[in-house]
């Protein structure tokens, strides 16, 4: 029974998110650091590029938290922080970029090639089938005679 009780408990210590923000940056203010969370969820790792800020270790992602508390403390609204950061960095360290300016190319390529393929698919089938097909051409008087005599044997 404990080992069950001790499994679960690994289990659920598992499924928790892991956040790496470390003691001395966690801010005095609740309200201001339950915003900085929030911001730093949205904020890519530059060094391991598919995490957050929030859940790396790295020492860039340590840097970007304390940039994020410390722009809050200094009362930017979130989004200046955001702007901040994004000035400083580039639109590279949002984990879910815009959709303004020439990223909108980025964003409509996917569907865009989707209807590409489908129209040369569709083009391609419709050729095909009405294409003649090879081979279905009938025989000559003289093969036909020929296999007749073929089949007595």
């Amino acid at each position: 029974m404990n080992r069950l009780i001790l499994a679960f408990g690994i289990a659920l210590l598992a499924a928790l998110p892991a956040y790496a923000v470390q003691p001395d940056e966690v801010l005095d203010d609740p309200v201001l650091e339950q915003r900085a969370r929030d911001l730093s969820k949205g904020l890519r790792c530059l060094v391991c590029q598919n995490e957050s800020i929030d859940e790396s270790n790295a020492s860039l992602a340590r840097d970007l938290r304390i940039l994020v508390r410390d722009r809050l403390v200094a009362g930017d609204t979130d989004e200046e922080a955001l702007d901040f950061i994004v000035e400083r960095y580039g639109e590279f360290v949002l984990l879910q970029p815009t959709t303004g300016g020439a990223n909108w190319l980025l964003w409509a390529a996917g569907p865009i090639m989707l209807l590409i393929a489908s129209a040369a698919g569709f083009s391609y089938l419709r050729r095909r089938s009405r294409a003649v097909p090879q081979g279905t051409e009938t025989l000559s008087a003289e093969e036909q005679q020929r296999i007749s005599e073929l089949l007595k044997e």
